[in-house]
């Protein structure tokens, strides 16, 4: 009876955690709209489904030497159930992309980045692999309950699929997650899924100290790829999840093959720390070999779980493909297992690796002869003696000339300390530095390494005496002489190239980034500080006196600083150039009564239009009504009906044709048709126009009804007089903020037209889009190639579909009113100050103030757009505009070669 019991409470138990993860589940879908791929909701989820399908299995089912039942199990049911034989050729697929990215951790990061992407699962994700799949191809449920309704075939009496209740219910559980749809947008971390905008800004206050700050005055990087890397500390293996796999990926494997291996091998990382032990293991993939040497702090798990991916070991893990490195400097010390220095192409010589006693350091270069076969080689060869196997080359002592005595081989003790230089040669290339046949001993048979008693640290650091043969590694001169020649050779060819490139790059800043700015870069404190921007008493001085200030230094004011809240409706007149800078009062005067005449006369002309376009819908609205009527009521009715519509069509029709009249006149040398077209024209903008006001920042305080009417009158004077444009959605919100700041119908009319003269090719039927996109790429390929080189992989979003909004509205929606006022009126007065195109910058300023954000989420083209949605009207403007202008200086300066 308590077995029995025991069995029951293990079945509610296991129910009991599947309806808690299915409610969790549940309730994030509905309060998020969607559910993430890697939630922890998730995980959670699928660990209590498989518990529950692994419950009581059979040991026949679950396959006797099968370590992971689950995919066992479904590989059987697949045999008889087509949507569970669908599912284990994707979860195998998966499976083997799983296997392919860990072995991708050997190669170095530049081939990385060129690789696909591919799928980055959590451990608990690997580990429930088959059940995450399943939930995902929504076919979960249909194993569970073919699984339930065979039991008998698969489980013991006591499991949960194997209860007539509990099985049915646990089936009908995983409906719900299986009808849901998940999103593989990346995360930061798997505890918060999906961050918003202002979280993931937070989160970089305050883990990004050291945030990229470039100075507007320093040059951008060249893109130089460099063909050898100097520095094998730079190759330190990515961060989390493959930090872990990076040290799985050092032992054998079926991608790589493992040459060699060994642990407690002494390096020393930096000048100022004693050497510290790690594992050197020798890797081959195809024709690429690669060295690597990792601390042992991150091997023997020293390091705690939640330090482990940020370990400062990590900046210690050596990479070295041993195609850049040319030399081998071994040193044979008596007291310990000898040393090696690698040398590469460029002459830096990489750490020195200690090995322990024991001969591990001639395994270590036997395992890389071998390895080098057939394609390379070792010179000198190692030698190969019966009954020990290889063995360093024999030594070859010369002899002073004139002694009477030859070369003769010296079989000295083999604890003897020797020094050792072998060159990995390539025969099928063509190396740099091949020692020319002159300067080659023709009279050797056998290469002349050169005794010593004491140890040295490097080949550099032989002991010399005057008049003496040089003592250490280095005996044949003339070779190392030649080595160096071509090192510094190559060292001036790579300077000469190095210019060449960056002159070609400065003509490619030119040609592409020259008609952005101005040539001629204004200073902010001269002639006096502009930081303080347009203040009241410099503007009353102005309208007092023309001559006190020019229009250069008014704008360079509002460039730097802005205009004062108070003054805007006075001075945006003049910044669009409904005025012009040195008007008299009286010309303003003129220039306000001619605008105001001209709205009015507008006015006039498209109500009388407006009033013939209702009419006209009043007239098929009535017919359509009463044939609606006709049909569905009584004769009398429709006759009632009939009576009231023509009482309606006589009533109007005298205001009608007066209407008609007006429009006659209007067009007198134009047709009936072109009246007729110019009718249906209007009424299609007039539509379009009463939607978008209706909704136009209604939750701003200024736009009551009786403001939104005019929002609507200036509307449409402006359409009626560009008809051929007509309206397009965001023409309202380019008008708002002047409606808002200007306060006056007239005013605003003529000042929105001005605005228009430029805006108005960034709608589709202007060609101005796509000059901006292309702008963007110019400037951010150049000024930031780090996030233009993530942008191209992550799905090529360098077409900067996502500044649309920003460029067609001049930023109104990606801010609050007064940062909108703040903004215009600097890129206003930025034309004549540093650039024509100052909204460019201040786009690229957007993009560069959460720069460090994109990278480290890693952002693709969804993600961005959901990022600056999110983060609209949070954005600090202060900071954006002073990048902005920082932007323009560095690109003037850039032009300028300073």
């Amino acid at each position: 009876m308590a077995t029995i019991m025991t069995e029951a409470d293990t079945r509610q138990r296991l129910l009991r955690t599947v309806k808690k993860e299915v409610k969790q589940i549940m309730e994030e879908s509905v309060t998020r709209k969607f559910v993430h791929e890697d939630s922890s909701h998730i995980v959670s989820f699928c660990a209590a489904v498989e518990a529950c399908v692994l419950h009581g299995l059979k040991r026949r089912a679950a396959g006797f030497l099968r370590s992971n039942k689950i995919a066992a199990l479904f590989m059987k049911v697949g045999k008889s159930f087509i949507p569970a034989e669908e599912l284990c050729r994707k979860a195998q697929d998966l499976e083997q992309i799983i296997d392919t990215k860990r072995s991708q951790s050997l190669q170095s990061q530049d081939s990385l980045r060129k690789m696909p992407r591919l799928p980055s699962l959590t451990p608990q994700g690997v580990k429930n692999l088959w059940i995450r799949t399943a939930l995902f191809e929504k076919v979960l449920d249909k194993i569970v309950l073919y699984l339930v309704e065979n039991s008998s075939k698969y489980y013991e009496k006591e499991a949960v699929l194997m209860d007539p209740v509990d099985g049915p219910i646990l089936a009908s559980l995983l409906v719900g997650p299986c009808a849901l749809e998940y999103t593989k947008m990346k995360t930061a971390d798997h505890f918060w899924t999906d961050p918003s905008a202002d979280e993931l800004v937070q989160r970089h206050r305050i883990h990004g100290g050291n945030c990229r700050q470039d100075s507007p005055t320093k040059r951008p990087a060249l893109c130089i790829q460099k063909r050898h890397s100097s520095s094998s500390m730079d190759e330190r293996p990515s961060p989390s999840p493959s930090a872990r796999e990076y040290v799985e990926s050092l032992h054998q494997n079926s991608r790589v093959t493992l040459l060699f291996g060994k642990n407690n091998v002494l390096v020393q990382p930096r000048d100022d720390m004693e050497a510290i032990p790690g594992y050197l293991s020798l890797h081959q993939n195809a024709d690429l070999m690669t060295l690597k040497w990792t601390p042992n702090q991150l091997m023997n798990g020293s390091v705690g779980d939640l330090d482990y991916e940020r370990s400062v070991y990590w900046d210690y893990a050596i990479t070295i493909p041993l195609g850049e490195i040319v030399y081998l400097h071994c040193h044979q010390q008596v007291d310990s297992g000898g040393t090696v220095v690698l040398v590469s192409q460029d002459g830096i010589q990489r750490p020195p690796l200690r090995f322990p006693r024991g001969g591990h350091l001639l395994q270590f270069l036997s395992c890389l002869e071998n390895g080098l076969l057939p394609h390379g080689q070792l010179d000198p060869p190692l030698w190969s003696q019966r009954g020990k196997g290889k063995v360093f080359p024999k030594l070859r002592n010369r002899v002073p000339q004139g002694s009477g005595s030859s070369d003769s081989v010296s079989d000295k003790e083999e604890d003897e300390a020797t020094d050792y230089v072998f060159r990995i040669l390539f025969p099928n290339s063509q190396s740099e530095f091949v020692t020319p046949p002159d300067l080659m001993d023709h009279g050797a048979t056998l290469w002349h390494p050169t005794l010593r008693k004491s140890s040295c640290s490097s080949c550099s650091q032989g002991s010399f005496s005057d008049g003496a043969t040089p003592k250490g590694c280095n005996y044949e001169r003339a070779p190392l002489k030649l080595l160096c020649d071509n090192m510094k050779n190559q060292i001036i060819s790579r300077a000469f190239y190095g210019w060449l490139a960056y002159c070609r790059h400065l003509s490619t800043v030119r040609t592409h980034l020259s008609a952005l700015v101005n040539h001629t870069i204004v200073a902010p404190e001269v002639p006096c500080d502009a930081y303080k921007g347009l203040t009241t008493d410099v503007w009353r001085t102005f309208l007092q006196d023309c001559t006190a200030y020019d229009e250069n230094e008014l704008l360079r004011l509002v460039y730097f600083g802005g205009v004062d809240a108070s003054l805007r409706k006075e001075v945006w007149p003049f910044l669009l150039g409904h005025y012009q800078f040195g008007m008299s009062e009286a010309k303003r005067k003129e220039v306000d009564e001619r605008v105001q005449v001209c709205y009015q006369q507008t006015m006039h002309e498209w109500l009388g239009c407006e009033e013939i376009v209702r009419q006209r819908e009043k007239e098929q609205h009535a017919v359509a009504l009463a044939k609606c009527s006709s049909v569905a009521s009584m004769d009398s009715s429709s006759q009632k009906i009939t009576h009231h519509n023509s009482t309606i069509s006589n009533e109007s029709q005298s205001p009608q044709s007066s209407d008609r009249q007006s429009l006659a006149r209007l067009q007198s040398d134009s047709s009936s048709s072109t009246q007729q077209e110019l009718l249906d024209l209007y009424t299609l903008n007039l539509h379009r126009i009463e939607k978008d006001v209706q909704r136009c920042d209604r939750n701003y305080c200024y736009f009551t009804p009786a403001n939104l009417e005019k929002l609507r009158n200036i509307m449409c004077s402006y359409i009626w007089r560009h008809l051929d444009i007509g309206y397009v959605q965001g023409m309202c919100d380019l008008l708002a903020p002047l409606l808002v700041i200007l306060d006056d119908e007239a005013m605003a009319f003529s000042c929105f037209t001005e605005l228009m003269k430029r805006m108005n090719q960034n709608f589709p039927h202007g060609g101005a889009m796509d000059t901006h996109f292309a702008n963007m790429r110019s400037l951010i390929q150049i000024l930031d190639s780090e996030l233009f080189e993530l942008m191209h992989q992550n799905g090529d979003y360098t077409h900067f579909y996502f500044c649309y909004r920003w460029f067609l509205l001049d930023f109104k929606r990606e801010l609050v009113y007064d940062d909108v006022f703040a903004v215009w009126e600097t890129i206003w007065a930025a034309k004549c100050v540093s650039s024509g195109h100052f909204v460019l910058f201040i786009a690229l300023a957007l993009v560069e103030i959460y720069r460090d954000i994109i990278l480290e989420n890693n952002m693709d083209f969804t993600d961005i757009i959901k990022f600056f949605n999110e983060m609209a009207e949070h954005h600090n403007i202060k900071r954006i505009l002073t990048m902005a202008r920082d932007l323009v200086c560095k690109v003037q300066m850039l032009i300028e070669n300073k």
